[in-house]
Order: C-alpha cells, then sequence, then structure tokens
C-alpha cells in the first residue's frame, strides 16, 4: 500500500458560507440592504435597550431606600393596655414598658413611644418621659395619675 491509495471513508466537506455568491441566490436569506444585510452585524436585543434607560435609583435618595420615616415615627401604646399590665401607683416608662412586653427593642434601643386614648384606665400611674395625646393626658389625670 502507497500514500496514493489512501481514501477516506467520508469526503472532505467545508461548512456552507452563505451569502458569497452560489446556490443560495441574490440576498441569499439576508433580504434587502441594511445593517441587518451586512456582514458582522449583531444588533443588541431590544429589550435589553428598554432596560438600560430605566432609571435605578429613582426615588431612593442618596443612600438606598434606609426609610427614615419608619425610624421616626411613635410606637403607639393605648390606656387599656397600661391598665391589664400595670398594678396601682406604678411608673411607666420606656424601660418599664419593655419589661412588661409592651414594646420591643428596635436595633437595639427603644423606640419613641407615645399613649393613646383607647380603652379606659382605672388605676392611678405616673408617666415619666413618654408622649401622651390630650385626651389620654385628661383621663390619666381624671382618675388621679400624674404625667411628667
Amino acid at each position: 500500500m502507497q500514500l496514493n491509495n489512501i481514501k477516506r471513508d467520508n469526503k472532505n466537506r467545508s461548512s456552507k458560507r452563505v451569502g458569497r455568491g452560489g446556490k443560495r441566490g441574490k440576498t441569499s436569506g439576508a433580504g434587502m440592504k441594511g445593517q441587518k444585510a451586512r456582514a458582522g452585524n449583531s444588533t443588541r436585543p431590544a429589550l435589553r435597550d428598554v432596560i438600560k434607560k430605566l432609571p435605578k435609583l429613582r426615588g431612593h435618595g442618596v443612600h438606598g431606600n434606609k426609610n427614615k420615616s419608619i425610624i421616626n415615627k411613635y410606637f403607639a401604646v393605648n390606656l387599656s393596655q397600661l391598665d391589664k399590665a400595670f398594678a396601682n401607683g406604678d411608673t411607666v416608662d420606656a424601660k418599664s414598658l419593655n419589661k412588661v412586653g409592651l414594646v420591643d427593642m428596635k436595633r437595639g434601643r427603644l423606640p419613641k413611644i407615645k399613649i393613646l386614648a383607647n380603652g379606659e384606665i382605672s388605676k392611678k400611674l405616673s408617666i415619666v418621659g413618654l408622649a401622651i395625646s390630650e385626651t389620654a393626658r385628661e383621663k390619666v389625670e381624671k382618675v388621679g395619675g400624674t404625667v411628667k
């Protein structure tokens, strides 16, 4: 056997090159003129362009979504809750409300607390260092309690 007798099982085949004359015809499936008919065309997907135009941080301020208004709001405690949780003559402040379980710590400290006039109160309580609504103040003082 010699080199000139060696034959392959399959014929050599190069991949078909489209649009360079030959059997595919005039435009070779690329349509008429224009950007999409040119060689090397790779247009970006239209959806990505739309997404790119949307502003990422609109309405979030300089430092993202750290909503300050949530932190500054008062935590509401009703008079009826105080009446159930405290005995006659007790002092009510942020720490005592935390001990009783009416108020939880937020980020390692006690939140601002406001006492509202929902419900009735029958015990003398002295309220210290808390915000209180006018009606709640009247109800507490009517029973004989104090507000400082």
